[in-house]
């Protein structure tokens, strides 16, 4: 059984639900899984691999997904590490892939993260903070964008890879 640490970082819920998706699929292939907010990371040595996601908020990941990333570099260098990022909304948003912001690509080369993926977000009016994106919300780009069987086959795929490369 390995040790998998997957973090995430949002506003309004929705990468938060896909990093619960993600650990059940996880779980599913025997690992042991923990779930958390990247802003109550402290840690992350006990885990073989890490999985860390973050809310896309015009075009710049949340600083507490950042941060964990700044702090915890040198460990996660010595671990397997996935990132994803999610907010693209309207149609075509599952067909997009979405560049890392720049300081999060320099992070990650220096972590040697595998490629990052995009998942479509979510963006329901309801509960769409700030003007901008309640302005958004009212328009097009306004629903629930996730591609659940391509998030749950990319989990499946990282728990093959875990349980593959750490057991050797």
């Amino acid at each position: 059984m390995t040790a998998v640490l997957v973090a995430h970082a949002g506003k309004n819920g929705g990468t938060r639900e896909i990093a619960e998706v993600i650990s059940e699929e996880l779980r599913a292939l025997g690992h042991h899984v923990d779930t958390r907010d990247a802003a109550d990371v402290a840690d992350v040595t006990p885990y073989s691999a890490v999985v860390v996601g973050s809310a896309l908020y015009y075009s710049r990941w949340r600083p507490s997904a950042v941060r964990l990333l700044q702090l915890h570099a040198d460990a996660l260098l010595e671990r397997h590490v996935w990132l994803f990022h999610s907010g693209p909304c309207g149609p075509g948003a599952g067909l997009a892939h979405v560049s890392l912001p720049a300081n999060v690509a320099l992070l990650a080369a220096r972590i040697d993260a595998e490629r990052t993926t995009t998942f479509g977000g979510r963006l329901d009016p309801a509960t769409a903070h700030g003007l901008l994106a309640r302005l958004m919300a009212r328009g097009p780009r306004a629903g629930d964008f996730r591609d659940w069987d391509l998030i749950r086959k990319w989990a499946r795929d990282i728990g093959r890879r875990v349980t593959t490369e750490v057991s050797l």
